[in-house]
């Protein structure tokens, strides 16, 4: 006889009952375990008669009957024992803080721990500490799995190496946390990666509401860190400017403050739940404004945003931030927004948090439509014009891809780039095979 003992880590169930979801749900609140279908409490097995019956009947509890949804957690097998056929459930250690039966929700009925050989209901105390976590979880990108399997971090790499850091790509994944305790790539991984299928999405209203797009850019589908920086150039090119050449020395005014906005978007890409979905900006004709989503993070005031005070949502993310020269852990993001444009720019709410940018009334005042920068283009040729607006999209084109793309020889090309750095408009970042192209105005 095969002997089974129940214990903390292992439940004997003779047969399918409804109760297996309150099993399941004390595992993923525990420390996980094993539960064995066709074996009597005694440890005797008797096997499962109707197999395909009782899978499904198992699967739907999984899929429909826990939250959060636990099939990550859970693998089935048949296994044989004294000549007949059981079902073992591996359950492992849920990932969330806290799990449940759907139709008894995050009550003490619904939320059962495995201690011992029992399944004990839990406290409204122990329920909502546990539910809190679930919002003030600083690493849950590094738990969730990646929606691709097959990731690359050749950029990812590139920026890396500029900064002095040796890279090793055996360790390199496992350094940076890109990776689950299973070994598979998780969503932070998915945001660096060189190829992902997340967004970043940059709209233009033509008028001060959202009735008219007259633009769509998305600068995302690659490396968070790459996307920040086409975004960036974009902002930089929309920041017109006029010119007061009646006073010594010239006076410029731009559109907007362009440190406050670039505040507000690494705090919008650091700070956003990524589980919901991707940062927006969008651009209307008398301002800007900046969506991220997930609100303030849990035991946050809306005095201590204010005060700049830090408190990552995504710890790794802002790490990475802050190794790359993006973002300081000062803090002073929020207060130098605030320092220049007020408190009134934020609208604080439970599930985002939006900042908007009032434009300049006396820039406004002289340009019909706010476009791509005109000032900057002013002693530019076509050719160089072209440059710039295609390098402002994509800072990975080389020569040979511009000359194609813009119909010229790829001696021009090479030409109009030492022309642009002599203008102060490109500044080469990275090595001559590696590098890329920055638009710095």
């Amino acid at each position: 006889m095969s002997g089974f003992i129940e214990s903390e880590i292992l439940e004997l169930k003779e047969k399918y009952t409804d109760s297996i979801a309150k099993e399941i749900v004390s595992f993923l609140n525990a420390n996980g375990g094993t539960l064995l279908i066709g074996v009597r409490d005694d440890g005797v097995v008797v096997g499962v008669e109707k197999i395909d019956e009782t899978l499904r009947k198992v699967s739907d509890i999984i899929t429909f009957q826990i939250e959060p949804n636990p099939q990550d957690e859970i693998t089935s097998e048949l296994r044989f024992a004294d000549g007949k056929t059981i079902i073992a459930l591996e359950i492992n250690k849920g990932s969330r803080n806290l799990y449940c039966q759907k139709k008894y929700g995050f009550s003490s009925t619904g939320c059962s721990i495995r201690i011992g050989t029992s399944c004990k209901e839990m406290t409204p105390e122990q329920i909502k500490i546990r539910y809190e976590k679930n919002f003030i979880d600083t690493e849950y990108m590094l738990k969730r799995k990646s929606s691709s399997l097959d990731l690359s971090f050749r950029e990812l790499k590139i920026y890396y190496t500029e900064k002095g850091y040796h890279v090793d790509d055996k360790s390199f994944a496992t350094n940076l946390n890109l990776k689950t305790t299973n070994g598979s790539f998780n969503l932070l991984a998915e945001l660096l990666s060189d190829k992902n299928n997340i967004p970043l999405i940059f709209v233009k209203f033509q008028g001060n509401n959202k009735a008219s797009i007259s633009e769509r850019s998305d600068y995302g589908y690659g490396c968070l860190i790459t996307s920040y920086e086409k975004l960036r150039n974009r902002l930089l090119a929309e920041n017109i400017n006029i010119s007061d050449t009646t006073v010594r020395p010239r006076k410029d005014t731009y559109l907007f403050d362009f440190d406050s906005v670039n505040e507000a978007v690494i705090n919008a890409l650091v700070h956003n739940d990524w589980t919901i979905s991707e940062p927006q900006v969008s651009m209307f004709h008398d301002r800007l404004e900046i969506l991220s989503h997930g609100g303030l993070p849990s035991g946050m005031s809306t005095n201590q945003f204010f005060e700049g005070i830090s408190k990552p949502r995504n710890t790794t993310l802002m790490r990475i931030f802050l190794t790359m020269g993006l973002t300081e852990h000062t803090g002073h993001g929020i207060p130098t927004i605030i320092n220049r444009y007020g408190k009134e720019v934020f609208q604080i709410e439970d599930i985002y948090i939006r900042c908007t940018i009032p434009f300049d009334t006396q820039v406004l005042s002289q340009i019909e439509n706010v476009g791509l920068n005109v000032g900057l283009n002013v002693g530019l040729n076509k050719t160089e014009k072209k440059v710039i607006h295609l390098l402002i999209e994509n800072t990975a084109y080389n020569a040979e891809e511009l000359a194609e793309k813009i119909g010229v020889t790829k001696r021009t090309i090479e030409r109009t780039f030492v022309s642009l750095q002599e203008k102060g408009f490109l500044e080469r970042v990275g090595s001559k095979r590696d590098g890329r192209w920055m638009v710095t105005k």
